[in-house]
Formats: C-alpha cells, sequence, structure tokens
C-alpha cells in the first residue's frame, strides 16, 4: 500500500459522516448513566446499612468489578452471560441486540464507581443537621430528602460528572464486539480505505470525544455553581 501524506482536511470532512454515530455513543451512555446512577444508589445505601451482609455484599462487588478491566467485564457479559442464561434457567439470549450487552456491562461498572462517589458524599454531610432535623418533627425519609440529598447532591457533583465522562471514554470499547458507535463506525471507514486515512480519522474521533466531554463538564459545572447558589440561598 502506498503511504499517503498526512491530509488535515480529511479530518473535518469526515466529521459529518461520524457526528451520527456519536448519537448512539450518546444512546448507549445516558442509558448506562442512568441505570448505573440507580445501582449505585442501591451499593451505597448497602455500604450505610447496619447489616454486615449487605456492607460486606456491596464492598465485595463494588471491589470485584473496579479490579476487573473493562474489557474483560464486556467480554463476559457478550459470550458468558448467555451460556450462563442458558445453563442456569434455559433462557436463549443469543439474539439480543449487541446494544443490550453493551448497556448491562457499563451499568455494571458506572454502577460500581459512583456507588463510592454517593457513599463518599453522603457521609460528608454532618450526621448532626439529619438528627436535628428528625428532633423537629421531620420524618426520617423527609430528613433525607429535604436535608441530607440536596447537600451530598452538591458534594458528589463534581465526582459524578468525572465518572460520567469516564463512562462515555470507556464505552469506545463497544465496536470490540462489533457495535457500530463512534469508534465503530470510524474503523469500518478505515477499513474502506485498506487502511488509508487512519490518523485522520482516529482524529476527527478524537475531535468528537473532546467535544463532548468539554459540554458534559460545562454543564455540570454550571450545575453545580446553581445548587451550591441555592443552598446558600436557602
Amino acid at each position: 500500500m502506498q503511504n499517503r501524506p498526512f491530509s488535515p482536511e480529511v479530518i473535518f470532512s469526515s466529521i459529518p459522516a461520524l457526528l451520527p454515530y456519536l448519537l448512539v455513543t450518546l444512546e448507549v451512555g445516558l442509558i448506562s448513566i442512568l441505570m448505573g446512577s440507580i445501582l449505585g444508589m442501591l451499593l451505597a445505601w448497602a455500604k450505610l446499612s447496619s447489616h454486615k451482609v449487605l456492607r460486606c455484599a456491596a464492598d465485595g462487588y463494588t471491589y470485584v468489578i473496579r479490579c476487573t478491566p473493562s474489557i474483560v467485564l464486556l467480554f463476559i457479559v457478550f459470550y458468558g452471560l448467555p451460556k450462563w442464561m442458558e445453563f442456569a434457567f434455559a433462557i436463549y439470549i443469543d439474539d439480543l441486540s449487541r446494544t443490550v450487552f453493551v448497556i448491562i456491562t457499563f451499568t455494571l461498572l458506572f454502577g460500581a464507581y459512583v456507588s463510592e462517589v454517593f457513599r463518599s458524599a453522603y457521609l460528608a454531610v454532618p450526621k448532626g443537621q439529619y438528627e436535628a432535623a428528625v428532633t423537629i418533627g421531620l420524618s426520617p425519609l423527609s430528613a433525607f430528602i429535604h436535608v441530607m440529598l440536596p447537600q451530598a447532591a452538591v458534594i458528589a457533583l463534581p465526582n459524578f460528572g468525572n465518572s460520567v465522562i469516564n463512562l462515555l471514554k470507556e464505552s469506545a470499547l463497544a465496536y470490540t464486539i462489533g457495535l457500530i458507535d463512534l469508534l465503530g463506525r470510524t474503523n469500518l471507514i478505515i477499513a474502506k480505505n485498506y487502511g488509508g486515512y487512519g490518523i485522520e480519522l482516529y482524529t476527527a474521533s478524537m475531535i468528537l470525544y473532546w467535544a463532548l466531554s468539554i459540554v458534559i463538564e460545562r454543564s455540570f459545572l454550571k450545575l453545580e455553581t446553581s445548587l451550591s447558589h441555592e443552598r446558600r440561598m436557602s
């Protein structure tokens, strides 16, 4: 194959072709973040529980998931989950979309990471405020929702935002099981060009990931500022 000179114009001309597949990355990421946040809250609740079994189970889950490389977890879910479901329950899920397996993987991953974010944020709020709220007549649930949760949310927001950005970057691994997202489409275009313009196309993908990360970072910063202002005013 003849070596081609570096072509900066290819970078910008390929962005419109890649942009629709950024939506696939966003779709997978947002669903994983939503479901992973729910899982993370449940894990954080278990870690803060007085029940030793729940604490140990949640800590063990978090340790195992955080120590497992993302790509290994993706392969285990994609190749192993259908076999396990067939063996244990005689349920066949081989025909499920690759998107489902990617979402399952990153839900498990995101839940493990943000469980520590939620737990740490809750513990950072002075416990005396909860006790004072209950003392003046609020129910434990009302005290949590109106006193603890708003403060914990502000504390958790920066690390939660970082976790969101990290997840969207990790989701680039989805192409390894054939999902045609942003990176998957990039590789297809490179293959159609017989390996040509690889640097340019990967650079175009990188620019789109940069842009997405900047938007997310600025959005979380603005939200954090807004919540902090409301907290000071209340």
